[in-house]
Parts: structure tokens; C-alpha cells; sequence
């Protein structure tokens, strides 16, 4: 599933958290800064496809990363295309799957506990300015779990829609995948409430 951690025993597993978040931004800047035509492009992919191997990730599980972000990467690439030159839609484009792709490879490859902990100490000296961490990482964790919860409910809507046989409409999936995102959030809130998160 999308954003969920495979276990593995890999160089890429076993490296802390805090240094893949690090690597991960600066590899994205670099990637902004340097990545100026197609041919740096497709070196970002190799490397990046290199990782996945060195992780021992699927290529089925890789792709799904990416293709969450594949219609909106479509988009980009045609007002691209109208507004600048077909070598800046392949950077816009590639740099945008390639940055998705490296996050992806570390939420796969890292404990979401490892993360949040980084997360955690990372955030410490902001405590002097009114800045929970545990709060913040505790906002990253319900997102990091949240995208492939939603992602899930689309899939489950859609398929319940093709079983049935009904037409394609925008308004028939997005009414259900709301209605049932917005009674996730009503469950995730109650139980957070349950268990004191928001008392202070």
C-alpha cells in the first residue's frame, strides 16, 4: 500500500531516520538547483531506480508511490508544454516524480516511530518558542496515515461502483469517498480524544 513501511534488513532500513530525512532534502534542492535538462533527469531516475533495487523494494510496489500523483504530473506537463518548451515539461515533471518517489522510499524503508522520533528531537529547540513537537509529529503520523487510508477508500468506492455496474461520474465517487473520509475523521478524532490527546 501507498506510504506504508516494508520491513527489510537493507542498507537503506537501517540507516536512522534522521539521516534519510536529511538526504531526502537535500537531494530534492539539489535535484531543483542542478536537474536542468532531460538528460539530468534521467540520471535522477537511474539513481533513483538503483535505490529501490539496493532497498530490495518491488517494482510493483515502487510504481504504486507514483501513481497517486500521475494525472496532476499530466497536468503540469500540457501547461508546461503550452507555456514554456518540451525540455522544461520532462524537468517540471521529472524532478516532481522523482522528489515523490525519494519520499516514498523513505516511508517504506523507515518505521513511522523512527521518523516521528527524529521528528521529535529535530523540533526540540523550537519548544522555547511555543512549539510542541510531540504535537507536530503526532500531525505527521495522522498524515503519513491518512494518504494511503484515502487512497484505500477511493479504491473501495470505485471497485463497490464497477460491481454495480454504474456509469462513470465524478459526483457519484466524490460523494461517498467524502462521506466516508469525513466518518474516518469523526473515528480517528473521538479515539484521539479518548485517549487525551487534547487535553493540555
Amino acid at each position: 500500500m501507498i506510504g506504508l513501511y516494508h520491513p527489510g534488513d537493507s542498507v537503506l532500513h537501517r540507516l536512522p531516520a534522521g539521516v534519510k530525512l536529511a538526504l531526502l532534502v537535500l537531494a530534492i534542492v539539489a535535484m531543483t538547483v542542478f536537474v536542468r535538462g532531460p538528460l539530468g533527469v534521467g540520471g535522477a531516475v537511474v539513481v533513483v531506480a538503483c535505490l529501490f533495487a539496493l532497498a530490495r523494494i518491488s517494482w510493483r510496489v515502487a510504481l504504486a508511490q507514483v501513481r497517486p500523483v500521475l494525472w496532476m504530473t499530466l497536468i503540469i506537463g500540457v501547461f508546461q508544454l503550452l507555456t514554456t518548451s518540451p525540455a522544461r515539461a520532462v524537468v517540471v515533471c521529472g524532478v516532481l516524480l522523482v522528489s515523490v518517489a525519494l519520499a516514498a522510499l523513505v516511508t517504506v524503508t523507515t518505521r513511522v516511530t523512527d521518523m516521528l522520533d527524529a521528528l521529535t528531537r529535530a523540533l526540540e529547540p523550537l519548544r522555547r518558542v511555543g512549539v510542541n513537537p510531540e504535537r507536530v509529529s503526532l500531525l505527521l503520523a495522522l498524515a503519513i496515515r491518512c494518504v494511503p487510508l484515502l487512497a484505500q477508500i477511493v479504491a473501495d468506492v470505485a471497485e463497490a461502483r464497477r460491481a454495480r455496474g454504474v456509469s462513470w461520474s465524478a459526483t457519484a465517487l466524490v460523494t461517498p469517498v467524502l462521506v466516508r473520509a469525513l466518518r474516518t475523521a469523526d473515528a480517528m478524532g473521538e479515539a484521539l480524544a479518548a485517549r487525551g490527546v487534547d487535553d493540555d
